[in-house]
């Protein structure tokens, strides 16, 4: 095999596990809050929609 062959071959093999790498310890869910509350993403909560 030549070496650009052996090349793509790793990097397609260790591919899924360096995405699962980076995403490590981070939770993905989807966040609804309560009629006039907003997500804020500094606190990771819902807080009051202040209308101005």
């Amino acid at each position: 095999m030549t070496f650009k062959t052996l090349t793509c071959a790793a990097a397609l093999a260790l591919l899924p596990a360096i995405s699962f790498a980076m995403c490590a310890g981070k939770d993905h869910q989807a966040q609804s809050c309560a009629p006039g509350s907003i997500w804020d993403p500094a606190t990771e909560s819902c807080v009051e929609q202040i209308s101005s």
